[in-house]
């Protein structure tokens, strides 16, 4: 049993800066970033593999989002630039055995941190 724990969820600003970390108990899975707003489906947002060598995001973030590891702290970053409106979301972190789009194949998932980004 793989446990996850998010941090760095909060209130900015449009056009402003989050992090987002998820604390593992393990370090050997691809790691997930999906976020879920109000009335909406759960979607994908980044992906990363064990290694850190292979990313994948949604067209929606790219290029404003960084997904990032460091296996020694067990961590997954989640840089949020250019946050928009439609960022507002709670994000959620998840483990698997590769990397994918679809939130179905992921093992594990953390308990959630908010996000919301103001006009």
């Amino acid at each position: 049993q793989v446990q996850l724990v998010e941090f760095g969820g909060g209130l900015v600003q449009a056009g402003g800066s989050l992090r987002l970390s998820c604390a593992a108990s393990e370090s050997s899975y691809a790691m997930g970033w999906f976020r879920q707003a109000p009335g909406k489906d759960r979607e994908f947002v980044a992906t990363i593999n064990w290694s850190g060598g292979l990313t994948y995001y949604a067209d929606s973030v790219k290029g404003r989002f960084t997904i990032s590891r460091e296996n020694a702290k067990r961590t997954v970053y989640l840089q949020m630039n250019s946050l928009k409106p439609e960022d507002t979301a709670v994000y959620y972190c998840a483990a698997g055995n590769l990397v994918r789009t679809d939130a179905t194949l992921y093992d594990y998932w953390g308990q959630g941190t908010q996000v919301t980004v103001s006009s």
